[in-house]
């Protein structure tokens, strides 16, 4: 048996928006834009090279969702962009207007810097070692 996720749903404020940070910005290819009806679509984006998993652009609809953007997982780091090139990645995604809140760091495990989202969600670029 093979399995493997998909998509992981991202709430965002506004498709738009979220399409333009993520495919300007972080450089991530949009590979569907679909209308679902009644102002929804379904907005799937993924880093270049990705082939499984991509993130989910859903726009919030109601308070409670709302309350939830940029804050997913209470603060935490929730996603992790890997890379095979962090020093390449860093500089790109600095030059670009990416917010880091650390220097990078070795770790027994990789390269990794924090970063927030446009919404202030929680990401580590990360470049694992072999």
């Amino acid at each position: 048996m093979k399995q493997h996720i998909g998509s992981v749903a991202l709430v965002v404020r506004d498709y738009d928006e979220a399409i333009a940070y993520y495919t300007q910005v972080l450089g991530f290819a949009l590979l569907e834009d679909a209308a679902r009806g009644a102002g929804k679509r379904w907005v799937r984006v993924a880093p270049p090279g990705a082939r499984e998993t991509s993130l989910l652009l859903a726009q919030a609809s109601g308070e409670a969702q709302q309350a939830r953007v940029g804050d997913q997982t209470g603060g935490r780091v929730g996603f992790f962009l890997h890379t095979d090139d962090f020093a390449r990645d860093f500089a790109a995604m600095s030059a670009r207007g990416v917010r880091f809140k650390e220097a990078p760091r070795t770790e027994a495990y990789g390269t990794v810097a924090v970063f927030e989202d446009l919404y202030g969600n929680r990401w580590d670029l990360l470049e694992l070692h072999q």
